[in-house]
């Protein structure tokens, strides 16, 4: 496999956008890994829808050992021809002030990774070259080797920004894409809106693809990719269990990270897909598992799915595990509110979800269960991410908190909040957690679902 890394020079400079046409016109050709570093859900299933192979996520706040990190990134790749990698944010934009503080950067000098940068032609010429000099002079350590030129308004515009940055720079302009409204991606609170709740997506990526082969030359672009040395084996091997998970996935219930789902099928678990939206019953399984993704843009659908929420608070009732993230916390809670209208949900947890206008929490952190939970033991370390236009809030007393959450930022703990709540065997909590983080953490949460350890 040959690696290449994608990134913007700031949010919003469109490496989504050219990361998904150039996937769709090298995909024809080659066979492709898709990669998107940092905590998202959203875009790696754009990329899944492309390539037909689950994206993954190369997190280094997430995953902090850096030889499990490099198997993530190479594990399964022995018949693929190129993996690419989509950056987030801006290429320097991570925890902080720290530029190496889990940021695109990190990511591409730590897996050795060359850079295409992305850059934003709207309202700009020859400072164009000023700003991609900054990029490169900031870190050498980053091996920045090409630019593709987004949102460019005429041929003229394109010539003007290209012929500066040959001027000033030794940088290969790879080509551009020319400003186009018509396949603009929808957005909404958590970023672009799943590909699967938009009936024109493939039309749109088919004609991103299009321009990406008029524009941009690809020859040049893999060319660029540099070679990936496999020497990291398995840092989880030996690990095998016996278990029957079931996993809640439909369109409001989606967001799990690839490498997550991968382990646990590798390790021996099997995973039953079940919908809170349409089916009546639980499948026989000895766990659930209920992640993050839209509940309360289904909220009426979830919300008159009652035989499905009498199934799983039965579930809980019979002392059988439940774990859920994030939206599966609001789906555990008494109600849901949503634009003034409050939607009964599952009930396990007296508590109210409440939609806000603002993010409420958006970022990396560290829990401390402050008792053993389904989790983890108490005063354990727990790695993990929030993000959500939500609260959570108990509607009586005996429902109390049992994780110890921070933020932390330059080395400094800027925020400490209370979080995640556990009732018999059922823990939900607002934390997304990577499960290569330690296998101490993992071993331990599949006991506590009751699997089988061989």
């Amino acid at each position: 496999m040959k690696k290449i890394l994608i990134a913007g020079v700031t949010s919003g400079s469109g490496k989504t956008t050219v990361t998904l046409g150039i996937l769709k016109a090298l995909n024809e050709q080659y066979r492709i890994q898709s990669y998107k570093v940092g905590p998202d859900y959203v875009d790696t299933k754009f990329h899944t829808r492309i390539t037909k192979r689950p994206a993954r996520n190369l997190d280094n706040y997430l995953v902090p050992d850096s030889a499990t990190l490099k198997y993530l990134f190479t594990k399964d790749t022995d018949e693929i021809d190129l993996g690419i990698v989509e950056g987030v944010m801006g290429l320097y934009d991570g925890l902080g002030t720290d530029k190496d503080a889990y940021s695109t950067a990190s990511v591409a000098k730590q897996l050795n990774i060359p850079v295409v940068l992305v850059i934003n032609a709207r309202a700009t010429s020859t400072s164009a070259a000023a700003i991609l000099k900054g990029f490169i002079d900031f870190d050498p350590g980053v091996q920045i080797k090409g630019v593709i030129i987004n949102n460019v308004m005429s041929q003229n515009h394109y010539e003007l920004i290209a012929g500066a940055i040959r001027r000033y720079l030794k940088l290969p302009v790879l080509g551009y894409l020319p400003h186009d409204s018509t396949v603009s991606l929808p957005s909404r609170q958590l970023g672009l809106v799943p590909d699967d709740e938009l009936p024109n997506i493939d039309k749109k990526i088919a004609l991103i693809a299009k321009e990406v082969k008029q524009h941009v030359d690809l020859q040049q672009f893999v060319k660029i990719a540099s070679p990936v040395i496999k020497t990291v084996k398995d840092p989880f091997s030996g690990l095998q269990v016996r278990l029957k998970l079931g996993i809640a996935k439909d369109k409001a219930f989606s967001f799990y990270y690839a490498d997550n789902l991968n382990l646990l099928e590798k390790i021996g678990v099997e995973l039953v897909p079940f919908s809170p939206l349409v089916d009546q019953k639980l499948p026989d399984v000895d766990a659930l598992y209920i992640g993050g993704g839209y509940p309360e843009e289904f909220a009426s659908q979830l919300a008159a799915n009652t035989l499905m929420k009498k199934a799983i608070q039965k579930f809980s009732q019979a002392g059988k595990p439940i774990y859920a993230e994030c939206g599966g916390l609001m789906y555990l809670g008494k109600t849901l509110e949503e634009k003034g209208t409050s939607y009964p949900m599952v009930g396990i947890f007296d508590g109210r979800s409440q939609m806000t206008p603002q993010l409420k929490k958006f970022g990396y952190c560290v829990a401390y269960p402050q008792e053993n939970c389904l989790l983890g033991a108490t005063k354990q370390k727990i790695i993990g991410h929030e993000f959500h236009h939500s609260v959570f809030t108990p509607l009586n007393e005996q429902l109390k908190p049992v994780l110890k959450m921070k933020k932390i930022r330059d080395n400094e703990v800027v925020d400490t909040w209370n979080g995640g709540y556990q009732k018999q065997k059922t823990f939900a909590s607002y934390l997304h957690v990577h499960f290569y983080q330690s296998k101490s953490l993992f071993t331990r949460f599949l006991k506590n679902l009751g699997a089988d350890m061989q």
